[in-house]
């Protein structure tokens, strides 16, 4: 499978910065499209890219820190902010929000493509990261209910014959369904099952049935 390409997104309501920066990047061989507005970027379909977005902090309209309150809450885009007058909340909020870099005007090339470089390797990892949980949370829906129920309590560490207790059931029903969630998680030993409900975060609030 070839990996993803990669993309970096640039908004700048300056003409003049974008085209720089668009020069800039395409002469380092990277992909790149620009926006003169946060509200432009934010309507504009996103390709299925490995992308990062170089964001200026202060446009009139919609800034530099609501377009990336707005994107943090359904993508996982690195962001590198730029300013002509970075001041330090301004900053501060940035990088809480998740920032890669916040760099000030007139920016640095070597500074800035070093910061590229480090979004589009973070970008990388959050795809992953991403990619594994999805096949993770498709595997766990796969499980029966009952299966789901029962998983949580056996990763708790529950014997079977307590989780049986649990959930009225026979330990030798138990004993199957925990054969059967083995072989529907891929989990080749019970430890590796434990890590992968851990990954899950599955509610065990039944548990306290047992006084556990």
């Amino acid at each position: 499978m070839e990996p993803p390409s990669e993309l970096v997104y640039v908004v700048d309501d300056d003409r003049r910065v974008r085209e720089a920066l668009c020069a800039l990047l395409r002469a380092n061989g990277r992909d790149v499209h620009a926006f003169n507005s946060g509200r432009e970027f934010l309507d504009t379909p996103r390709q299925d890219a490995v992308a990062c977005l170089i964001l200026d902090l202060r446009m009139p309209g919609m800034n530099g820190l609501e377009v990336q309150k707005l994107v943090s809450r359904d993508s996982q885009i690195p962001v590198i902010f730029i300013s002509g007058s970075g001041d330090v909340p301004s900053t501060v909020l940035a990088m809480k929000g998740g920032a890669v870099d916040f760099l000030t005007k007139p920016l640095d090339e070597d500074a800035l493509m070093h910061a590229v470089d480090a979004a589009l390797a973070r970008a990388h990892i959050l795809r992953k990261e991403a990619e594994d949980t999805a096949a993770l949370v498709a595997l766990y829906q796969s499980l029966t209910p009952r299966e789901q129920e029962l998983l949580p309590l056996l990763a708790s560490g529950l014997l079977n014959k307590q989780a049986a207790s649990v959930l009225g059931i026979t330990e030798y029903t138990v004993q199957v369904h925990r054969g059967h969630i083995m072989r529907k998680m891929q989990a080749g030993s019970f430890a590796t099952l434990v890590r992968l409900a851990s990954k899950l975060q599955l509610e065990t609030s039944s548990m306290t049935t047992f006084g556990v």
